[in-house]
């Protein structure tokens, strides 16, 4: 039976992967697991922390005038021909970084020996790279995002970069202080508001003698003020400006909601009216329009007709020209041809 086991290849690129030999060939397949499409991503994201670290944008973006990759430049096909420019430029900046010397590859410099001086300066790191290097013409891919990982790990060895230790900081214990409980009832308290309450209830209390004293006073005083009212001492002059004063604010309006059907009926009928308005005023327009447009098509019509009528053997004699030109350009080139042998038979026979 065939086993299969997880395994990662020296180069790193085969994240999940799972290789099988067969029972009797002795062939080993290799198949990628499912997450294996995604791993150059995650390669990707970490480079560009480790390039963040090794200070690229400072000294090599900005000395360039070069746009800062994203975090998944080299893991997708954008611009192949700018993506290989940056991968060369940033590989070359990693050598030197590591402590190798490595000119920087210029644009007109042929792909195939960059890459392959790319490559064995990868394997003086002691890296492999077991895939053929036309993988790294493309400028993406996963094959990139290796060399590139590889590169700046280098780097960071070369410069001494270690991972400290993380500091927390130190949380300051507060005081507890005890609530006071107020739920505590003492016997004094409820004294207290026993009495508070006693008082309330005496306060509230209401003599019904006071009460029909004071219902007398006052029918009294509204039959004295409807008697008052019946021999009225205003001025004319005096209410009538009053009253003019006073209109605009006794006007209702009642605002119209838009979504009554009534108000779209009524906003439809305007509307076909000013169509109707507009219409019988435009259509004069229109129809004068009309009848100069037909009117000066006409009259092209009966030029060109005129003009071909004028220029038909003018037309004739220019075609006939045409067919003897094209005559004397045949026995043109016959001549000539015959003209070129003759030549090359002649200095055959001389030399």
């Amino acid at each position: 039976m065939a086993a299969a086991a997880a395994v990662v290849t020296p180069s790193g690129l085969e994240d999940g992967v799972s290789r099988s030999r067969g029972e009797g060939a002795g062939e080993v397949v290799v198949e990628r697991g499912p997450g294996a499409a995604y791993h150059m991503f995650v390669v990707m994201e970490d480079l560009v922390e480790k390039l963040k670290l090794l200070r690229y944008e400072e000294e090599l973006l900005r000395k360039n005038n070069l746009k800062p990759p994203s975090r998944h430049y080299f893991a997708l096909p954008t611009n192949p021909g700018e993506q290989f420019y940056m991968f060369c430029t940033l590989a070359a900046w990693l050598i030197n970084k590591a402590g190798h010397l490595f000119e920087q590859p210029q644009e007109y410099d042929d792909p195939n020996a960059t890459i392959s001086n790319i490559l064995s300066e990868l394997r003086s790191f002691g890296r492999t790279a077991d895939f053929p290097p036309s993988k790294l013409k493309s400028g993406y891919g996963e094959h990139v995002c290796y060399v590139l990982d590889c590169l700046a790990e280098e780097a960071l060895k070369y410069i001494g970069f270690t991972w400290k230790r993380p500091a927390y900081p130190v949380e300051e214990l507060e005081e507890e202080t005890v609530p006071e409980d107020d739920a505590e009832l003492t016997l004094t308290k409820v004294d207290e508001e026993f009495v508070e309450e006693e008082t309330d209830n005496e306060e509230n209390f209401i003599d019904l003698n006071v009460l029909k004293a004071q219902t007398y006073r006052l029918d009294m005083n509204e039959s004295a003020k409807q008697e008052d009212i019946l021999e009225s001492t205003t001025d004319a002059a005096e209410w009538s400006l009053e009253v003019e004063r006073v209109l605009p604010q006794l006007k209702v309006t009642i605002r119209t909601d838009n979504k009554d059907w009534r108000v779209h009926v009524d906003q439809m009928h305007q509307h076909k009216s000013g169509i109707e308005s507009a219409l019988k005023e435009t259509k004069g327009f229109l129809d004068k329009l009309h009848n100069e447009i037909s009117r000066t098509l006409e009259k092209i019509g009966s030029r060109e007709k005129y003009i071909n009528n004028q220029l038909e053997h003018l037309v004739q004699e220019y075609r006939a020209a045409q067919a003897q030109l094209s005559e004397a350009r045949e026995r043109y080139q016959q001549g000539n041809g015959g003209v070129t042998e003759r030549t090359r038979l002649l200095s055959e026979r001389l030399w």
